[in-house]
């Protein structure tokens, strides 16, 4: 999993270095779960029967191949690649496919096999701590047969796990293919949620830019969001094509009567680029419309200085007449100048005050 939040450590090597030199097809993990053991869930159903098991041994799920049922594989921890080296080879997986499965810095995509389908997608939603996680998850469909590979086994699919358990729902008496439409569609039902959360953090910015207490800080929120949402895009962006391709898939693991759900998925997915473009649009509309509001200040401090100094321009003027030590000034010598020097300037203040006013510049 990738926190939103986290750094790379300065004395870690790149993680995109770590294949390099290495021949096409080698299966080399590439991500920040080195830690993580690999556990395997199986759920194996028809309509009337139903088993689910959880192991460590890759050999376990080898008898649930060609026994007429649903299979789900669900891979959690992708750095031990021996063990998704077998489970591939298992299933007669092709290595380049392997080495996107363990690299969680590919990019969505669609690959069409003759028996199976393999996508890679991201995963994101918010965990038990409401921090936003985006995870690497790839899907390989069979005839008989899903598997998925994530990074860790945190997820989204515990409604799908519900749904199975209940003999009278669609999923049951559904083949593999509904079994990964019902997959994708969790993934796309959290990503409608995620892009609220940004809408309502798009909102509150706003809310804020117009608040007059707004913090320093708002620079900050404004482009943090928006390396956010270019992030989101760049997850989300190439999922058009990937479910344009399923839906128009001649590998025959899509049943005529199921293309209905991955078209509704596709409809979804350009929704859910729609909104993307929105709040983007919004964001970068946010920025301009912050340096605006500082150019107003800016602007609106400039005015009041330059009435300040064209108040004070004529009074300095008077002063500074009056300062010279000329000898021959009769005026000095008459016993109301000093007065009269201050109503002049008085008045000359609040002549130019009203006359500001009257322009409405004050």
């Amino acid at each position: 999993m990738k926190k939103s939040k986290s750094a790379p450590k300065k004395n870690r090597r790149p993680k995109s270095s770590q294949s390099l030199g290495k021949a096409p097809g080698t299966v080399v993990y590439i991500g920040e779960k080195e830690h993580l053991p690999t556990k395997i869930e199986i759920q194996d159903y028809t309509k009337e029967v139903y088993h689910v098991s959880e192991t460590d041994r890759v050999e376990d799920i080898f008898t649930f191949k060609g026994n007429d049922r649903t299979t789900w594989i669900n891979v959690n921890g992708l750095s031990h690649t021996n063990e998704i080296t077998q489970i591939g080879e298992h299933h007669g997986l092709h290595p380049l496919l392997l080495e996107d499965i363990v690299n969680t810095d590919q990019r969505p995509k669609i690959d069409e096999y003759d028996t199976y389908l393999f996508l890679v997608l991201k995963m994101m939603y918010f965990n038990k701590n409401h921090e936003f996680i985006v995870e690497h998850i790839s899907i390989v469909l069979g005839k008989d047969y899903v598997i998925t590979f994530q990074e860790s086994d945190e997820d989204i699919f515990d409604p799908v796990r519900a749904r199975i358990t209940n003999p009278k729902s669609r999923i049951r008496g559904s083949g593999a293919d509904y079994l990964a439409y019902s997959l994708l569609d969790a993934i796309f039902d959290n990503y409608f949620v995620v892009i609220d959360n940004l809408g309502d953090k798009v909102e509150l910015l706003e809310e804020q830019l117009f608040n007059e207490k707004a913090g320093d800080t708002i620079t900050q929120d404004i482009q943090s969001l928006k390396r956010e949402i270019l992030r989101i895009r760049r997850s989300i962006l190439p999922l058009r094509e990937v479910i344009g391709r399923v839906v128009k898939s001649e590998t025959g693991l899509i049943q005529e009567k199921n293309t209905d759900y991955y078209r509704d998925l596709y409809d979804h997915i350009i929704h859910i680029h729609e909104n993307i473009d929105v709040y983007r649009e919004m964001i970068w509309g946010l920025m301009d419309m912050y340096m605006t509001t500082i150019s107003n200040k800016m602007n609106g401090i400039m005015k009041v200085l330059t009435i300040i100094s064209t108040i004070f321009i004529p009074l300095t003027f008077i002063v500074g007449v009056y300062g010279m030590n000329f000898e021959n000034m009769p005026e000095l010598k008459w016993k109301y100048s000093y007065l009269v020097l201050w109503g002049i300037m008085i008045m000359l203040f609040v002549s130019l005050l009203i006359f500001f006013r009257k322009k409405k510049w004050l």
